[in-house]
Formats: C-alpha cells, sequence, structure tokens
C-alpha cells in the first residue's frame, strides 16, 4: 500500500538530489543482451573496433555490462543543471477528466530548449567528442528531437554537427530542422545524394519517405569517410539508455521521497532511449526483488518491431554498415509509412529492452495514430502541455489504463513518460483536427517479405 505524502501538483527535487551517477540496469540483468556483432567477421564487436565509429568511451560504455554506476562528469553535471531536475507532475486535471480513481504522474522531459529527453545523451556524447580532441559529429534524426539536441549540445561546445533527418520529417517539421540550423548543424534530408549508401537507396526506392535507418547509413559513412570525426546515436544503444537513465533515477527519488509506490510504468517505444532511460532503476528493484512493477512499452501499430517483430539479429541500418544487433526488428529494410511519431519509425529495439521483453520483464502495446493524436488532445485541454506525438502513446496507453481502474474501482498508480513537447509538430495536429488523419497497419505480409531478408548470422 502506499504511504503518500500531500503530493503537490509538480514534484521538483532539490539540486543536491540530482543523481551523480548513470545507472546501468545491465550489471543486474542475469540475461545480457546479447552482443553487438561485426558482420565482416561474425564475431562480437571489440572496443576498438567501435572506437573507429564511436568516441572512445561511449565505446567502452557500449561493452560495459557488469559495472552498475558510471560517475557522472562534472562538466555534463554543470550542464545538466540547467534544465534538471526535471518534475514530476501529478496529472489532476486528467484524473478529474477521465472520472478514474487511479492516480496519474508523468516525468515531464520537455522543459528545456530542445523540448524534448534527447539532451540528457547529447551533452554527453558532445562531451567525449570533445574530450577526445575530434572536430565534430554525425548523426541521424526522426522527428528532429535528437537532431535539435544535438545541435544545442555541439553549440555549447563548439563542434561540429551534421545531421541527417529522414525525409518525411524533413519536409514536415521544417522549423525544428531550422533550429539545428540555428545553432549550427547542417541538415540534409535522407536518403540523399551526398552518400554512396544514400544514392544506392534512391536507385532502389526513388520515391521513398527514408527511415532511420536509411539515415543511420547515411551518418555513420559521413563520419567514417573524415577525419576528426565520429558518430553519435540518439536512442538504441546502450550508452544512450545509460545516460537517460537520469529519467528514471529522478523519478525514483521523487516517488520514494513523497511515498508513491507505482503500479504500472508506461513509455512509449521507437528505438527504446526514454523508456529505458525511464524503467531502468525500477527495473533493478524488480530484477533485485525489491519491488514489482508492471511496465508497458508503447509503440505505433505502423511500425510494431516488439509486438509483430522477430527477436533476432539484425543490421541497425538500411544500408548494412553498422553492426549487427540482437532486437526485436521487423526487418533492416522495412520503410515504415509516414506517420507522423518521426521519432517512433524505426524497424528495431533496443538490445536491453529487447531482452527484459523477451524475458517477460516488461509487456508491449501497438496503437494507431489517430487513436493517440485523440489522446494527445484530451491531455492538451486539460493538462496545458501539448504534447508531441512520440510521446501520445504513452499518454493513449496511461489513459486506458486508468479507464480501466474506473470500471473496476482499483486506485492504482500510473506513472508515464512525458518525452517532450509538440510545438513543432503542428502539421501533424492540423491533419488531426481537420480529420485528414489515417492509420496505416502494415500487413502480416509486408512484414514477412521483410522478416525473410534476416541475415542468418552465427557468433564465431
Amino acid at each position: 500500500m502506499s504511504t503518500e505524502k500531500t503530493i503537490p501538483y509538480k514534484i521538483y527535487l532539490e539540486e543536491s538530489e540530482m543523481p551523480k551517477q548513470w545507472y546501468n540496469v545491465r550489471a543486474d540483468m542475469k540475461n545480457k543482451p546479447s552482443p553487438l556483432v561485426n558482420p565482416g567477421t561474425g564475431k562480437p564487436m571489440s572496443e576498438d573496433e567501435l572506437s573507429q565509429v564511436f568516441c572512445r568511451e561511449l565505446a567502452k560504455q557500449e561493452l560495459d555490462d557488469t559495472t552498475p554506476y558510471i560517475d557522472i562528469p562534472q562538466e555534463i553535471l554543470d550542464f545538466y543543471k540547467m534544465y534538471r531536475p526535471s518534475p514530476l507532475v501529478r496529472a489532476y486535471c486528467l484524473e478529474k477528466a477521465l472520472g478514474t480513481p487511479a492516480k496519474i504522474y508523468y516525468k515531464f522531459e520537455g522543459n528545456n530548449t530542445s523540448g524534448s529527453h534527447k539532451l540528457n545523451s547529447a551533452i554527453a556524447q558532445a562531451y567525449y567528442a570533445k574530450k577526445q580532441g575530434l572536430k565534430g559529429v554525425t548523426t541521424e534524426t526522426g522527428a528532429g528531437q535528437w537532431g535539435t539536441a544535438l545541435s544545442m549540445a555541439c553549440a555549447y561546445l563548439d563542434l561540429d554537427c551534421d545531421v541527417y533527418m529522414v525525409k518525411c520529417s524533413y519536409e514536415q517539421k521544417p522549423f525544428r530542422r531550422e533550429v539545428m540550423r540555428t545553432y549550427g548543424a547542417k541538415v540534409t534530408p535522407s536518403p540523399s545524394n551526398t552518400t554512396q549508401v544514400g544514392r544506392k537507396i534512391l536507385e532502389e526506392f526513388p520515391d521513398t519517405t527514408g527511415s532511420l535507418g536509411c539515415a543511420i547509413s547515411e551518418a555513420v559513412e559521413a563520419a567514417v569517410s573524415r577525419d576528426g570525426y565520429r558518430y553519435v546515436l540518439g536512442s538504441v544503444l546502450s550508452q544512450v539508455l545509460l545516460h537517460q537513465s537520469v529519467i528514471g533515477l529522478e523519478t525514483m527519488t521523487a516517488c520514494d521521497k513523497y511515498g508513491i509506490d507505482p503500479d504500472i510504468i508506461i513509455g512509449c517505444a521507437g528505438g527504446g532511449s526514454n523508456l529505458g532511460g525511464l524503467i531502468s532503476p525500477f527495473m533493478g528493484r524488480k530484477l533485485r526483488g525489491e519491488n514489482d512493477y508492471e511496465i508497458i512499452a508503447v509503440e505505433p501499430a505502423s511500425c510494431p518491431s516488439l509486438t509483430r517483430g522477430k527477436y533476432a539479429y539484425d543490421f541497425c541500418d538500411t544500408g548494412k554498415v553498422c553492426p549487427l544487433q540482437k532486437m526485436y526488428t521487423l526487418g533492416c529494410e522495412f520503410i515504415p509509412s509516414a506517420n507522423h511519431a518521426g521519432g517512433l519509425r524505426y524497424h528495431g529495439m533496443s538490445g536491453i529492452v529487447s531482452q527484459l521483453y523477451d524475458d517477460g520483464l516488461i509487456s508491449a502495446r501497438s496503437v494507431e495514430q489517430t487513436a493517440v493524436f485523440e489522446a494527445a488532445t484530451k491531455f492538451a485541454r486539460t493538462e496545458g502541455i501539448l504534447p508531441a506525438p512520440e510521446s501520445s502513446h504513452a499518454i493513449k496507453v496511461a489513459m486506458d489504463e486508468a479507464i480501466k481502474c474506473k470500471e473496476t474501482g482499483e486506485a492504482k498508480t500510473i506513472v508515464f513518460g512525458l518525452t517532450g513537447t509538440g510545438y513543432f509538430d503542428m502539421v501533424a495536429y492540423q491533419k488531426y483536427n481537420d480529420g485528414e488523419m489515417g492509420d496505416y497497419i502494415p500487413t502480416d505480409e509486408e512484414i514477412a517479405a521483410s522478416l525473410s531478408k534476416l541475415p542468418n548470422i552465427e557468433i564465431k
């Protein structure tokens, strides 16, 4: 039973209560995520091999599955203080509107200039690039939140920033693109004619709207072909989930401080960064037998890697230039429909999240786009925040769970991640408000055709 104190509308931690270390959930996982594999040798990637693409310290973090806590450098802590700790908000108005006995909380990560949680890892990756003496970094971005965050971090540290933005998002979200350019980033729609892999994809699929897998391939090629540059990634990799654990650590501290005992924890899932960051510390308690939680990953029905994908080794990118990862995947050649939750349009899922899902420690649901925007609109009208389309997937399922509580009379405590704001997503809201938004769900045949091309990998 919860022993809650009187809960303020917004719970802010003191600066002294901010986490000083990131939490590495892999240290407590009985079944570790499978290693990244070199597609050329069929062997697990070494630190030296990963360091040819990533900064060396990030390659080290990527391979560390035994150290539970990793110190956050002081320079990063100082940067965090500009916008952290972020608030844990009691959704009193939403609860009232739903008529539910459930208690609903959301961890709001949109209160910084980049507008999302992505800044937590962007500053860390940019810091390690600067410390290594690099000139700049390359990356991909879907909806633009990651590209915006990285361009902000690179401007702060005086690093070059080249962003390959998924073509449909580049066209749907011009103002997000302009924020990146304002911070000094070079932004290129992907696939493009500026890289070999981009030209190859365009030759085969001339009308493609792009995907995160395509953009990753281009960004990696751009990094490895120039001296003084490395590639950085906004999701999927274990290093990113490590940095994002500040979300869950702050949430857990706030819950403990006020006697809040979550029954259900919910996050949207594309590559797994925000979900993994939110749930990691709670999952640590679950793995150690200290507490139990129902944890739900929510993905778009148009790109259902967990709910309809296959747990197998696959390329992390469409151009097949990146390492292979064992993950829930729809196949690296799967091109999702041009839905408006651009940050969730990735064919695979984090190795950590995939392993936890395969072990039955978390569940997953897929939701359709129009239902997501219906939930987003209700949230905006009750809580006064216009949520990002990605975040709204978590809102949809949090509302579903709260309505179940109304039907059963159970007063469960629900915590979800509100990863960012939707003020650069007004084309999507316009489509919804005008009744022009539709739902696309890939057929079994489409998914099967993509999965039939999975590589046959045996670790040597």
